[in-house]
């Protein structure tokens, strides 16, 4: 009896022995991949805040121009049809010319343009064939033609504008690996398209890989997703939008499937539009269908100063 006594003491105190010295390195490993998470998250989003504050992003957005048929004054004085930003270039600078699906520039003498840093006076400066538009460069300020739909217009980015200058970061939810899941990509077959809808009020028929599914909360969700090089690009909507998030929902990226059709979907990096900085973007709105009807308390809050 005495034997089975110590016996059972001792089994004991050996099992608490290993339970105390084996539980901490379970938390500490846990600790750590959480640590290195949240590190690799703070590193993405440096990333972006840099991406944002360069001299050509979003938060030096400073103009957005819709051109008519025919000549389209441009300059700093007030009866131009394009008026730029005064001091930071000639009253009258010159004229955009929009004819047959092409833009062309004339510059007024004595105006010192540069395009794609050299000395232009007269220049086509978009084609139907363009893929990406030159850009015209004078002082602090660049801009470009760029074609939304029909529309035509001319996109003004100025280094010294108001929301770059004073930009002092974004304010963000609390890291939390939880939103950090797996999803399944559930294949579109059908070839149906995404009706997507744009800050301007136009919709186009983008294609779609499929659905992205995931679980939360013991629910299934989906997501449309769109193709972008070797990502997924989502546009989606959910509870916190109007209140805490940016009321028009925001974006993600994620890699693209494995050989099983897993996709890792991170909403902590879920991230606002550019519309959310400045008013001449012309941002995607997230399709009815990626409307989630629950909150994720994860990535970038709205944007204080914002619109």
């Amino acid at each position: 009896m005495k034997k089975n006594l110590v016996y059972a003491i001792v089994l004991a105190v050996t099992t608490l022995f290993a339970a105390c010295t084996s539980a901490p390195d379970t938390v500490k490993t846990s600790q750590t991949d959480n640590a290195a998470y949240k590190a690799s998250i703070e590193e993405w989003h440096k990333e972006r805040i840099n991406n944002l504050k360069k001299e050509d992003g979003w938060l030096a957005l400073a103009g957005l121009f819709w051109l008519e048929p025919g000549e389209n004054t441009f300059g700093s004085a007030p009866d131009n049809d394009l008026v730029f930003p005064e001091g930071k270039i000639a009253a009258k600078a010159g004229t955009f010319i929009l004819a047959d699906n092409q833009v062309k520039v004339k510059l007024n003498d004595g105006v010192e343009v540069q395009l794609d840093s050299k000395p232009v006076q007269e220049a086509l400066v978009y084609t139907s064939d363009s893929v990406e538009a030159p850009r015209l460069k004078h002082g602090p300020l660049t801009w470009f033609v760029i074609k939304r739909g029909d529309k035509y217009g001319v996109r003004l980015l100025d280094t010294e504008s108001e929301v770059r200058t004073t930009f002092k970061g974004i304010d963000r939810y609390e890291v939390n690996p939880d939103w950090k899941l797996t999803a399944r990509l559930e294949p579109n077959v059908s070839g149906r398209k995404i009706s997507i809808n744009n800050v301007l009020g136009q919709t186009s028929g983008e294609e779609t890989p499929g659905a992205l599914v995931f679980t939360v909360g013991g629910k299934e969700y989906k997501l449309d997703a769109l193709k972008e090089g070797n990502q997924l690009f989502v546009i989606f909507a959910d509870k916190t939008n109007g209140h805490e998030t940016y009321g028009a929902g925001r974006y993600l990226y994620t890699d693209l499937p494995d050989a099983n059709g897993n996709v890792t979907i991170d909403f902590n990096k879920a991230y606002n539009p550019p519309c959310a900085f400045v008013t001449y973007a012309t941002c995607p709105l997230p399709p009815k269908q990626n409307f989630l009807p629950i909150p994720v308390p994860v990535g970038e809050k709205a944007f204080e100063g914002g619109y």
